[in-house]
């Protein structure tokens, strides 16, 4: 209904005028830039490729937890160190730095409610991913991803109250509790199969992990190019927001390390919570955003998710390689690196965790 009403409202004169620089069905033109309506087309092609991209999402995790250990698992949720360390980052660090942000560049303020509400986000399936590649803590990774995704549904509307009082009303924010419930089924059902299977024949779980791995990297910078192929809009998007959007996930990346290892935690897991920290979950950004704003309001803000989307994927892969090179190059990092330093770290976290030591540390 708002895109008939915009179609009506720019036949006036201004759009006439633009008409030789815009398509002539733009809904709103300013000069070379322009927002167009969704076609049936273009909304089919969506949905089948969001139950395309679902069910191998699906799929991924269901092997993503074929390499989780149901002890070492229930383990974390017993004595959660790792998740509160985690938390800290998700809900502590994330909208803080969202915040310092958008003062420090002085954005529009409907630009700086788009930016907290990406820092108010869980974190993103796509940790587990890159999580795996870089040898982190899977058991932690996921039961992290779980928990800030259930976490949400009351930290995201408070830290927006907190935060977003300066430049609008929480109210006006509308919350999707039943995209966030989804997600969280989405990511419990087909993993808990994986544990499950994992427990029950452990040589099929590493050959489904395997190849979910591999899928898994495909998949996530499939969604990344269907997103941009699918995102119509052409407007230019203000120089600030792209510097935000480059600066944030590094900040959520570096910090989340430094806060992991001032924890005490071992450096698989400093890894494992670096990465759940900066992956935002950037599809339920865009979802808050298009149900609380209007189109004119959108024109301002809808690609900073996308932007954020780009440059923690960017960055991950930065750490991935980083990683791997590392490890060709000390060749002991696996097999004896990180069992010294686990060991070590287990003094220290045992004290914290009430004594508890996971079967690997052993």
């Amino acid at each position: 209904m708002q895109t008939n009403f915009l179609s009506q409202q720019f036949n006036a004169g201004p759009f006439e005028e633009n008409s030789t620089a815009c398509p002539a069905n733009a809904t709103i033109c300013d000069g070379t830039s322009c927002v167009l309506p969704e076609d049936n087309f273009n909304q089919t092609l969506s949905v089948v490729l969001s139950t395309v991209l679902t069910i191998m999402l699906a799929l991924v995790m269901f092997s993503m937890g074929c390499n989780v250990e149901l002890k070492n698992f229930l383990g974390h949720l017993k004595r959660p160190w790792g998740i509160f360390v985690g938390f800290l980052c998700q809900f502590g660090i994330m909208p803080l730095t969202a915040f310092v942000l958008s003062l420090a560049f002085n954005i529009l303020p409907v630009q700086a409610v788009v930016v907290m509400i990406m820092g108010c986000c869980p974190g993103g399936t796509a940790s587990n991913i890159i999580a795996y590649w870089v040898d982190g803590d899977m058991d932690l990774s996921i039961s992290m991803t779980t928990c800030s995704t259930l976490l949400a549904m009351g930290m995201m509307p408070l830290c927006l109250f907190i935060y977003t009082k300066m430049w609008t009303e929480a109210s006006a924010i509308v919350l999707p509790y039943n995209s966030i419930g989804l997600s969280l089924v989405a990511l419990v059902v087909p993993i808990s199969f994986g544990i499950f299977v994992n427990y029950k024949w452990p040589s099929k779980a590493k050959l489904i992990l395997k190849v979910g791995s591999i899928v898994g990297a495909v998949l996530i910078v499939l969604i990344a190019v269907v997103g941009g192929i699918l995102y119509k809009g052409s407007w230019v998007i203000t120089p600030k927001l792209w510097i935000i959007g480059t600066i944030f996930p590094a900040a959520g990346y570096t910090l989340g390390f430094l806060l992991a290892r001032l924890s005490g935690l071992s450096w698989h897991r400093c890894r494992t919570v670096s990465l759940e920290t900066g992956m935002q979950n950037t599809q339920l950004c865009s979802t808050v955003v298009q149900l609380s704003f209007t189109p004119e309001q959108l024109e301002l803000m809808f690609t900073f998710p996308l932007i954020y989307s780009i440059f923690q994927l960017l960055f991950a892969l930065l750490i991935l390689g980083g990683y791997r090179l590392y490890r060709r190059h000390h060749v002991k990092t696996k097999t004896d690196v990180e069992k010294t330093a686990q060991k070590e770290d287990s003094k220290s976290s045992a004290q914290i965790n009430g004594g508890f030591v996971s079967n690997e540390m052993k």
